[in-house]
């Protein structure tokens, strides 16, 4: 029998670290859902102590989400841990996740403390985390730079002191895969109770070698990765959730190790995290990018025909990818009705309530009646653009008209409901969507600073939806938002004010 890879999902966590990819309570809800369909072991939710609102979203994870393991972030201070405990004490199966730097650049630095020092506070707040919580993870941050005599030592005792999970940190993605593969290897010979925890890989991809370090240790010994949907997270990323996970599947032969996902949720996540986050999944992208399973060159489409094994070494169904989707064939029309239409939605992952239910139908409907074939792309945008993601929006649009060619200066008109009342102003621009940037911004009066604008096609064809997602800065904080429609011109103006509605 193989042995188990726990899989410890940080997208909530590590992932909304990366800079413009905050998330509020009911995205993280949706993506807690998710990873609960993909059936990962541990759900990091977040950092409690860090702000009220990530405290409230662990604890409501904790209270919602059950199958997984709900972790929560803290640092080796007891108000941390308490902090930390109250957040994730109601989940059916809580960890605390506590960390502390180990090496000598950190220590030196930014703690200014010694080696005694450190061992000593280590064990103390693991002692103290384990009187609350049967589930303890370790994490010595900065493990790969840290002196491996030392990290043994440290180990050792956080071990002893109750921790159930050592987590390895490659804090600053400097390991390579034969270096960080002889770390794992060296605490499992040289601690001597080794054996009454879990190691865990954590590893960041600074230099593209996140999943390529994370396979090393399993191939030493770890038997828990971390991971985030997409590989989002600080500065170049984590790990890949997809791609450590396929490859183990895949390669099974050679690791001789397996997990529990359901793999066939993989391209629901990952299309679930770049929504909510703004953040595009590149087309050659390993397991998930769009032309991950496709083949142009003739030698390879004779291959694929001849006998599919030839080029491809996965099934894209295991992931998720219907057979219909990679045809791009026809999924639902015009003539559907709402009972073909939930099926769907629900095949697809989502769980709406009535009221978004009938929303999502009229607007399927709308954009139904414009094209001759919708496609699961178009769902999707569907439900992101009219689904509850959040709070109540401040500002709806009620009203739009633009003017503009090459001899007119361009214009927009736009009118915006705030609840029961109507504001209307227009405005010129150096093209239409500035000018329908700055009849928003008279109305609403936000300060802001537009960071980023980007617009693709959800489907092909004319009549194709277009997705806009706009990206600005208000005051110290990015805020992401996206709109639909098959008019970029409407589709920017619903993107611009669901990253205000975010604000207000």
């Amino acid at each position: 029998m193989k042995e188990h890879v726990r899989i410890f999902d940080t997208t909530l966590r590590d992932g909304e670290q990366c800079p413009g990819a905050t998330m509020n309570l009911e995205e993280k809800l949706l993506v807690a859902r998710q990873l609960a369909r993909l059936n990962v072991d541990v759900i990091e939710a977040g950092f409690p102590i860090a702000s009220n609102d990530d405290f409230t979203a662990v604890s409501t994870i904790a209270g919602e989400i059950s199958g997984p393991e709900i972790a929560g972030l803290c640092r080796c201070l007891p108000k941390d841990i308490d902090r930390g405990w109250q957040a994730v004490k109601n989940a059916g199966k809580p960890r605390l996740h506590i960390f502390l730097a180990t090496s000598p650049i950190h220590m030196k630095y930014k703690l200014k403390k010694a080696k005694e020092e450190i061992l000593k506070l280590a064990v103390e707040m693991t002692e103290y985390a384990a009187t609350l919580c049967p589930n303890i993870e370790f994490s010595p941050e900065d493990a790969s730079r840290t002196e491996l005599s030392f990290l043994a030592e440290v180990t050792e005792a956080v071990i002893a002191a109750g921790a159930t999970t050592v987590n390895i940190p490659d804090t600053v993605g400097y390991a390579v895969p034969w270096e960080y593969g002889s770390v794992i290897a060296y605490l499992k010979k040289k601690v001597k109770n080794i054996g009454k925890a879990v190691i865990s890989a954590h590893c960041h991809n600074d230099l593209g070698l996140a999943v390529s370090n994370s396979l090393a240790a399993v191939a030493n010994g770890a038997r828990q990765v971390e991971v985030a949907v997409n590989g989002l997270g600080e500065r170049a990323g984590n790990c890949s959730l997809e791609e450590i996970v396929m490859a183990i599947r895949t390669r099974r032969d050679a690791l001789n190790v397996e997990t529990r996902i359901e793999t066939r949720e993989l391209l629901s996540a990952s299309r679930l995290i770049s929504r909510i986050t703004g953040f595009p999944v590149p087309p050659n992208k390993a397991i998930v990018g769009a032309n991950a399973f496709r083949h142009e060159s003739g030698i390879h489409q004779h291959g694929m025909l001849s006998h599919k094994e030839t080029y491809e070494i996965m099934r894209p169904e295991e992931i998720g990818w219907g057979a219909e989707e990679i045809a791009q064939s026809l999924v639902l029309g015009k003539h559907s009705g709402h009972h073909a239409f939930n099926k769907r939605l629900e095949d697809l992952g989502y769980t709406l309530s009535q009221d978004e239910l009938l929303k999502a139908l009229d607007r399927f409907k709308a954009v139904a009646d414009k094209k001759k074939v919708v496609y699961d792309e178009d769902l999707h945008a569907i439900v992101q653009d009219v689904a509850a993601v959040g709070r109540k929006p401040t500002y709806t649009l009620e009203y739009l008209s633009v003017t503009s060619g090459n001899q007119l200066i361009p214009t927009a008109t736009v009118r915006l409901r705030k609840g029961k009342s109507l504001r209307q102003k227009a405005a010129c621009g150096d093209g239409p969507v500035d000018a329908v940037f700055s009849a928003i911004n008279q109305i609403t009066r936000v300060q802001c600073r537009l960071l980023d604008y980007a617009i693709r096609s959800v489907t092909s064809g004319s009549q194709a939806l277009g997705e806009v997602t706009v990206k600005i800065q208000h005051k110290d904080k990015v805020h992401t938002g996206t709109g639909v429609s098959t008019d970029v011109i409407e589709a920017s103006a619903k993107a611009y004010l669901n990253c205000l509605n975010r604000i207000l």
